[in-house]
């Protein structure tokens, strides 16, 4: 047992830290188009936003819990909308950051997988990711948020565990395209919404409430962040 901790321990350090040669670039523009597939149409979105929600919230918690604030609970709704609760101060600067966290972490992320897949860190990106989704479930307080991040989950664990390293690499470069691609229709969404007098409790107002600074000008900061993140992340996606 102890000879096979010892081969396994640095085998297993040796995948996480290796890297991993890149897919081609069909698939590269293959798993672009599929994110866009469930991006794109509004009957899919209706679903696929779930992903995108349970980023959000995630952007939210892991802020506030690195400004000091307390995590209190994370709820993901059937609706797609989310709720993060933390404790502490109700202004200054680590209140600011946790509420601009939320619409910017999905193409952050997306940014941030794209230049591990770009450095051809696959195996690291899935099991960055996977930590990422456990830590985020001992947060949640409902049945149905909990459901989705174990799915979520157990999908990065079977295909990091069992599937091959072509399907690793498309999985991959689907998870990060989805992401930056995704990442950047939310914030089109709520400016509609608020165009027509609804959102008024938005992490914009929100925001525009604790720095007397136009919600105009915080949905501009999250156009910006999620259209610069799509387009730097596309480049090394690209290897442009």
């Amino acid at each position: 047992m102890d000879n096979l901790a010892a081969t396994a321990l640095p085998d297993l350090w040796d995948r996480l830290t290796g890297t991993q040669p890149d897919p081609d670039l069909w698939v590269v523009l293959a798993t672009m188009v599929a994110a866009l597939a469930v991006v794109v149409p509004h009957t899919l979105w209706r679903i696929s936003r779930n992903a995108i929600t349970i980023a959000h919230e995630g952007g939210h918690g892991l802020v506030a819990l690195l400004t000091g604030r307390q995590l209190t609970g994370i709820r993901l709704h059937s609706d797609t909308s989310g709720l993060t609760v933390s404790r502490g101060k109700p202004y200054g600067l680590g209140m600011i950051l946790t509420a601009a966290a939320g619409y910017t972490a999905p193409p952050l992320l997306g940014l941030g997988g794209a230049a591990l897949l770009g450095a051809g860190r696959i195996t690291l990106l899935l099991w960055v990711a996977t930590a990422l989704l456990v830590a985020m479930l001992v947060m949640i307080r409902n049945a149905y948020g909990a459901l989705t991040v174990l799915l979520t989950g157990g999908t990065f664990v079977l295909v990091s565990w069992l599937a091959g390293p072509q399907v690793q690499a498309a999985f991959a470069y689907a998870v990060v395209w989805f992401l930056l691609l995704g990442g950047v229709r939310p914030g089109f969404e709520l400016q509609s919404k608020r165009s027509r007098g609804g959102a008024g409790d938005s992490d914009a107002d929100q925001l525009s409430r604790l720095t007397h600074a136009p919600a105009g000008l915080w949905l501009f900061l999250f156009h910006a962040v999620s259209l610069c993140s799509l387009i730097g992340g596309g480049r090394w996606l690209l290897d442009l």
